[in-house]
Formats: C-alpha cells, structure tokens, sequence
C-alpha cells in the first residue's frame, strides 16, 4: 500500500489497521512510522486466502498531529475478494463430471433472470464472467493456461474522516495495481481464445439454434483444488425471455455459494434490477 502525507506537518505513529471477514488470515501488520510533509512510503501487509469463500478486507489509518491530543481516524474503504482472483479455467470430462456429481452433496440452485434472448450469448457471457468450461470439450493445446492466479494486488482507498481526521489526512492507495490490470488483460486474452474454440463446437451450435429447451454442464476449478460443477438448464419461452435454473455443486459449500453470488450479480446486471 502506498501510503502518502497529504498535510503540510509531519505525523506521528502512522498505523495502517487491517481486518478481515471470512475464511481470510492476516499474516502480518504494518509497524507505525513517522511521514513527513509530503513523503509517501510503501507498506506491506501478507493476508492468507484459504478458500474461495467470499471475504471482505477493511480498517483504517490512524496518526497523532501536533497540538492535538486524540489520535486522527481514516476509515478505508472495504474491500471485497473477487472469485475470479482464485478461479481458473480447467478441462473435465463427461465420466469425471457424472462420478463428482453423484459424490458432491452442497448444492446451490440459482433462478436464470436475464435480459439476453440469445442462449449462445448468454453462455458465452457465463463462462467468460465465471471462467467456467464445457465439460467433455477439449479446446486446442495452449487456450486453457487458467487464468487467475491468487495473489492478485489489493487496493483500499480513504473514504472520508472519522474522528477528526477529515480528507486532507492521509491517502492510501495500492502501488501494484498496474500489475494487476496487465494480467486482467492477460486472462480476458485467453477467455475470449477458449470461447472462440468453444463456438466451434458443432452440437453446441445446434442445440442453441434450433431447440427451445437447452442443457449444458460447466465446470471449473480454484487454486486450492476445489471443483465446482455447474449445470444450466434453458428454456426459451414464447416471447423470446430465456427461464431455467443453474444448479451448482461442490465438495465445499464456500465455492458453491460464491459462484452463486457471482452469478446473481451477473444477471442483476443484465436485467436491470
């Protein structure tokens, strides 16, 4: 985190305070130092993920002024763990996919709700939102290199004062968050690569043409070994809305219940709710 002295007076006991929510860890914390007018530092502070359950990190900055005798407060803002930090693009195959299915007992059933009319794009928009795969579909050599890797840079930005502390106190921002854009651009590369393969698949093709029923599994895997199965059942009504379900299954309940979240907030975005 880059920390930076906005005030024109040197602050004592710059503390950054962190906590979290949910299956996180903070390994260590940042030790208090002195900024002067103007200087900015980088601090780090190690948080252990340990599953894909959602998570929230939040605190707050905290100095002492001259001539003031309570310390002043920066409340940062929360920030929520993105799934797609932690999921990565895998192939199965059809016997795989019926063995975990039978075997899994969290289930998490989701109502489709969406402005798409079109399955294949509604499809195409799932997997790529989600990093999931057809199952029993092989792409080309080289397309799934996954695309998430777990360490992904974090950034928490002052909100506001609490405390006395106003705006004009202390501003926190994550100096790594180029690096982090560079490899978002890196893994939609390979996502819009994998959905190119995918629309090649000629039984695929058929099927969102020409029925009005239509059924797909998915699958995808997160860096800590937890696989998630997904089946998305379609039914093109009269009117041209898409209905069904999507029902996901998990040896966890922590991935099930935050693909669902993630897929909720997709088709909330998409209808308009």
């Amino acid at each position: 985190m880059l920390v930076i002295n906005r005030t024109h007076e040197t602050l004592q006991n710059v503390t950054v305070e962190l906590s979290t929510h949910g299956d996180l860890k903070l390994v260590d914390r940042p030790a208090p130092l002195p900024l002067t007018a103007g200087q900015h530092v980088t601090l780090h502070a190690s948080i252990k993920v340990r599953s894909t359950e959602a998570g929230v990190i939040f605190g707050y900055v905290t100095y002492d002024k001259r001539g003031s005798a309570e310390k002043e407060c920066l409340i940062l803002n929360e920030l929520h763990i993105d799934l797609l930090d932690y999921i990565e693009r895998h192939w199965i195959g059809e016997l795989s996919f019926r063995s975990m299915w039978a075997e899994f007992e969290w289930e998490n059933k989701i109502h489709i709700s969406t402005s798409f009319t079109d399955v294949t794009e509604f499809l195409e928009h799932l997997m790529r939102m989600t990093n999931l795969t057809v199952v029993g579909f092989k792409p080309p050599p080289g397309v799934l290199r996954g695309s998430g890797g777990g360490e992904g840079k974090m950034t928490m930005i002052g909100s506001g004062g609490a405390g006395g502390g106003g705006a004009g106190g202390v501003k926190t921002a994550e100096a790594g968050f180029n690096a982090l854009l560079g490899g978002e651009d890196l893994a939609n590369e390979e996502g819009d690569l994998y959905l190119q393969s995918v629309r090649k698949i000629p039984t695929l093709r058929k099927l969102s043409e020409g029925c009005s029923f239509f059924a797909v599994n998915l699958y995808s895997r997160s860096i800590f070994g937890e696989d998630a199965l997904v089946n998305v059942s379609i039914e093109k009504l009269p009117g041209g809305k898409l209905a069904g379900s999507i029902r996901i299954r998990s040896r966890t309940q922590g991935i099930a219940l935050s693909l669902g979240d993630r897929i909720t907030v997709v088709q909330r975005g998409l209808s308009g709710c």
